[in-house]
């Protein structure tokens, strides 16, 4: 059976790769999904001392080979991509979303490839849904995640423990948290 690719956003790699690991190019479930960044998150990343400072462990070696596998790009499909950014652009301008360079991309490529999209970002999953671009959350991803046995509970527990030491939960985090897992009883 062949793999069912979910591509991460930033911001849901920065929430999970740490605490999963290795998160992308892992098989997972009966449906055979599979995790992927864009090659632009390094760039992202470089470029961001906040992100350098908050996430000092994503240039480790053992994460910076993890996220060398990508999603094969035709040329065709390349030149779709480039004009559904230009469209996703135009409206996120238009619309007034702070969507970034490479969120813009994460979406074009998921609409042009058919594959669904992870962020949390409230802008992201507002441009998305005027697309119909298929997308999940991170809290959405780990109950998949923990459907499919590839995470415990314990392990989800861990993961919005760290959350919340960090200061970084997802935007709706406790009405997602009930509607996907139960009561949210805080660490």
């Amino acid at each position: 059976m062949p793999q069912k690719k979910l591509l991460l956003d930033s911001n849901s790699y920065f929430r999970l790769a740490k605490s999963i690991h290795p998160l992308l190019d892992v098989i997972f479930g009966d449906e055979n999904y599979c995790l992927y960044v864009l090659k632009e998150l390094d760039g992202e990343y470089d470029k961001n001392s906040l992100l350098r400072k908050k996430f000092s462990w994503v240039e480790d070696d053992e994460y910076f080979d993890n996220r060398k596998k990508r999603i094969s790009v035709s040329r065709a499909e390349k030149k779709d991509i480039d004009l559904t950014v230009d469209y996703l652009v135009n409206y996120k301008v238009v619309n007034g979303l702070g969507v970034s360079k490479i969120d813009i991309k994460c979406l074009a490529q998921g609409y042009v490839q058919n594959i669904p999209v992870v962020t949390d970002d409230q802008d992201m999953l507002e441009l998305a849904k005027s697309f119909y671009i298929v997308t999940m959350t991170t809290l959405e991803l780990m109950s998949l995640m923990h459907e499919s046995g590839h995470i415990t509970m314990g392990k989800v527990g861990e993961i919005v423990a760290y959350w919340e030491y960090v200061d970084d939960k997802p935007a709706n985090f406790r009405k997602d948290y009930k509607k996907l897992f139960g009561k949210y009883n805080k660490p």
